[in-house]
């Protein structure tokens, strides 16, 4: 029997329908047909949430937001205005499912990338309401902590010192909500270094969000190969090239 508070169970007969095109391109992309999508749930110009078609979780329910009309675009590609009105939206829909006290925990998140366990090449986000699993316990508070690569007055841009999984993993720390534009800055930062100037083979990341202790955070994490230390005995490992990635940011954007 699955303990339905530790682990979630995948529906593998709805995964098996689920559209493929973060490789193979020629999969016409479901986000597309902007006029054939069903169940949804609000609009601001381009940026859609909806239901999503699939949803292999069971006990949850799972949205997605279709970040943009350009197919081929990608976070660290939009303009300020789109990117601060997606961070908006997005954060705005994330916190009303969690008032909602629907569910135990909700999850926001972000694949880029063919390493990043995403299937749909079309930038979206993910919201999951998980109605039996409550995900804080089992994240760190001392992983979102680290050496500052930058600050301001709203958000707080670091390197993990205690990372979660391992090597090089960035958090933004966000003071108050109104200050999201400011977090939504810092992402685009770490998500255009990580595909332009990181490791000539990244070509993937993922955005996680988190509520702990009532603060909200984001960790950007760059998808290469798992380290197999890490998946065979959970101990992360700690980039030595920690202090000249955080010269290269800062010289790079700041």
């Amino acid at each position: 029997m699955v303990d339905m508070a530790k682990h979630l169970i995948f529906d593998s007969a709805i995964g098996s329908f689920k559209p493929e095109n973060i490789v193979n391109t020629e999969v016409k992309c479901p986000f597309c047909c902007r006029e054939k999508l069903e169940h949804v749930l609000a609009e601001d110009g381009t940026i859609i949430l909806l239901k999503n078609k699939y949803p292999v979780l069971r006990d949850t329910l799972q949205t997605v937001i279709i970040e943009t009309d350009q197919c081929h675009s990608e976070l660290s590609l939009y303009p300020k205005e789109h990117l601060h009105k997606l961070f908006r939206f997005s954060m705005e829909k994330w916190q009303d499912m969690i008032a909602s006290r629907e569910f135990a925990s909700v999850l926001f998140f972000k694949n880029h990338g063919p390493f990043s366990g995403g299937t749909i090449r079309h930038p979206h986000m993910q919201i999951v309401g998980l109605r039996t699993i409550d995900y804080a316990p089992r994240i760190p508070v001392e992983t979102m902590d680290g050496t500052v690569i930058h600050q301001s007055r709203g958000a707080e841009l670091n390197l993990a010192k205690e990372p979660k999984i391992g090597f090089c993993e960035f958090n933004v720390k966000l003071k108050e909500v109104s200050d999201v534009d400011k977090m939504a800055d810092y992402i685009q930062v770490i998500a255009h270094y990580l595909l332009n100037h990181f490791h000539k083979r990244c070509n993937s990341y993922n955005i996680f969000f988190y509520q702990l202790e009532g603060k909200i955070s984001a960790k950007i994490m760059p998808r290469l190969v798992t380290s197999p230390i890490f998946i065979g005995y959970s101990i992360p490992q700690v980039s030595s090239r920690g202090e000249e990635v955080i010269k290269e940011i800062q010289k790079l954007y700041f």
